[in-house]
């Protein structure tokens, strides 16, 4: 499907103890990046960091997102149908001192560095992993996190509010992470993670309504999903990777034969992932992180596609 070539890759942020779990945008000419910040990959002190560069080479923050008492984890950006950029989180808390429970929240910023919120989305117990906008509708699809094991779609007109559209998909033991990606044709994709004893990843389509959904499997275990579609219809695909060794590679997704080939593999390994990918400037430009560097970092890649 083509060749790639890493041309750069450099150290973005590593403040924190942990920083981790990442996502990437371009708006108002700008990049903006966001991750979690805590002790480490499970501690209950979470909180969003978001940073802004003019070029990709020097950042700064914009802001530190916290809600007291809140695990704040996962954060993932996007631009509302009317320009404003939202923040779209899970959360966790302890409400009985002994067990976590987690729902989804928004914030909304008007330059990215004074935020608005946040807004409780979906249900309870639902992690809403990511918002993509569509004919000035968001949609994503959120997993039940209490109880575990089902897959459900949610849509927002102002992303304030999440509506569950359809019934929940049926999918397995413990659907998990997902990407959503509406393409030119109108046909949306969405590339699902899987845990639990049944661990392999799975590719869906549907069309218009976008309602009833069929799943196929790809035979790869994969954790942190994102993907996008280049200029030429291709289809690459960002995860973790499991056989062999842990690491983040990008992968050419074959959506008509459900395949996932390795293309790519990012400089990373041990606790990493979770990538926000952008096209820009005939390039691929992919924030992940990554602890094969002494301490969980936040990465950025330029990464030439033949």
């Amino acid at each position: 499907m083509g060749r790639l070539e890493l041309v750069s890759v450099s150290r973005i942020w590593d403040e924190a103890p942990h920083n981790a779990f990442t996502d990437l945008i371009r708006w108002e000419g700008r990049w903006w990046c966001t991750f979690r910040e805590g002790h480490d990959h499970i501690s209950g002190d979470g909180a969003l960091r978001v940073i802004v560069s003019d070029d990709g080479e020097t950042w700064e923050s914009a802001g530190l997102v916290t809600v007291d008492g809140l695990d704040l984890r996962d954060p993932k950006l996007s631009v509302t149908a009317d320009g404003v950029l939202m923040l779209l989180a899970g959360e966790r808390h302890m409400p009985d001192g002994e067990n976590w429970a987690n729902s989804s929240m928004t914030f909304f910023s008007q330059d990215g560095r004074t935020w608005n919120g946040p807004y409780s989305v979906a249900d309870q117990g639902v992690w809403l992993w990511r918002a993509t906008w569509q004919d000035g509708l968001a949609w994503g699809f959120g997993y039940g996190c209490q109880p575990r094991g089902f897959l459900r779609l949610y849509q927002s007109r102002c992303g304030r509010r999440f509506d569950a559209v359809g019934e929940d998909m049926g999918i397995g033991d413990y659907p998990d992470e997902t990407a959503l990606l509406f393409r030119p044709s109108g046909t949306a994709l969405c590339l699902l993670r899987m845990d639990g004893e049944d661990y392999i990843a799975r590719i869906g389509e549907a069309e218009p309504p976008w309602v009833n959904w069929r799943w196929r499997s790809l035979g790869v275990r994969i954790g942190g999903p994102e993907m996008i579609e280049l200029p030429d219809g291709r289809l690459l695909a960002c995860a973790r990777l499991y056989d062999e060794r842990v690491r983040t590679s990008l992968l050419w997704l074959d959506a008509g034969e459900a395949t996932l080939t390795e293309a790519l593999e990012l400089p990373s390994g041990g606790d990493t992932s979770y990538a926000g990918m952008v096209w820009h400037d005939d390039l691929l430009w992919v924030a992940y992180y990554s602890s094969h560097e002494e301490k969980t970092c936040i990465y950025l890649a330029k990464v030439r596609v033949e």
